[in-house]
């Protein structure tokens, strides 16, 4: 059975869909940002401010592109779309599924950037950055899920029928 990889801007959901669906399909769940803090001994917020945007995605990349599983939910971070050997190499181990929401919902669910970690060039708005990372989110799901207007749990809903309806992509 193929991973499951979920991609889509910071305050999507992915993590805190990712973590249901896996425990609905009996998989592993894994969190990239997870993965690069415990590598790099650092929360992202830091890692950004001393490694520099382009620093900070090499290190996404080389960890992303490192990850080994098998019947796994990964959840990746928001900026993983800027790194094409990660990607790539998640395409080649997974089913790759776009978390679109509109831009209006991931402002109000983003709040404090810098806390969060986020990949931004000073003087860019979140609706800069929405723009100009959906058409690469799009350009490498295999399956775009609109989840505009969905509760958590209906999130969670519409997941479980896209899954079922796509099961032989999983195989």
């Amino acid at each position: 059975m193929k991973n499951i990889v979920l991609i889509g801007m910071p305050g999507a959901g992915k993590s805190t869909i990712g973590v249901v669906i896996a425990k609905i399909l009996g998989y592993n769940f894994i969190d990239s940002d997870l993965l690069i803090q415990a590598r790099e001994g650092d929360i992202l917020e830091n890692l950004i401010m001393k490694n520099g945007i382009q620093g900070f995605i090499d290190i996404e990349d080389q960890v992303n592109s490192q990850i080994s599983a098998e019947r796994s939910v990964i959840a990746t971070g928001g900026s993983v779309c800027y790194c094409d050997e990660a990607m790539r190499h998640l395409k080649d181990i997974g089913l790759v599924i776009y978390l679109k929401l509109d831009c209006r919902t991931i402002c109000r669910r983003l709040g404090d950037l810098n806390a969060r970690g986020v990949v931004i060039k000073k003087g860019k708005t979140v609706r800069d950055l929405y723009e100009e990372r959906t058409p690469l989110y799009e350009k490498y799901a295999d399956l775009t899920v609109d989840l505009t207007g969905c509760t958590i749990t209906r999130s969670i809903e519409v997941m479980k029928d896209i899954l079922a309806e796509n099961r032989s992509l999983l195989e």
